[in-house]
């Protein structure tokens, strides 16, 4: 049987290793096993802070709704719900978008909100005095 001489493949393994942990400090970017680690836990923290961010940025888009809709005298919750009410369907990314770029549009939104509510708050008003609320 013929010798099977297996270095070819151990070196292209450290070098795709090496690689990977370019720009690490130090022993991080040159020894072998301080490598493996390093970019072993930095493949675990980066898969676990792309979930995060996704937190974080909708964290942020809800900041800045609630911050466009109280120059419209509604909370972030009363703005919601008024646009659930007026069956608008823009999500929080581009209420944001528009929060930021776009504060007339915003406005106008806001203002069918508070429309919705107040119709909500009459049926609601009517309801109770005729007894059926």
């Amino acid at each position: 049987m013929s010798r099977v001489k297996r270095g070819t493949a151990a070196h292209k393994r450290k070098k795709r290793l090496l690689s990977e942990a370019k720009g690490y400090y130090g022993a991080r970017r040159t020894q072998i096993r301080k490598a493996r680690e390093t970019v072993l836990r930095a493949g675990a923290f980066a898969y676990r802070d792309r979930k995060t961010r996704k937190r974080v940025i909708r964290s942020l888009w809800i900041t800045r709704i609630n911050a466009a809709a109280r120059l419209s005298d509604l909370s972030y919750n009363q703005f919601m719900h008024g646009l659930k009410l007026a069956s608008v369907d823009l999500d929080r990314k581009v209420l944001a978008d528009m929060a930021v770029r776009d504060q007339d549009g915003f406005r106008r939104i806001a203002e069918i909100a508070k429309a919705h509510l107040a119709k909500k708050r009459e049926r609601r008003a009517d309801s109770v005095v005729q007894g059926t609320g």
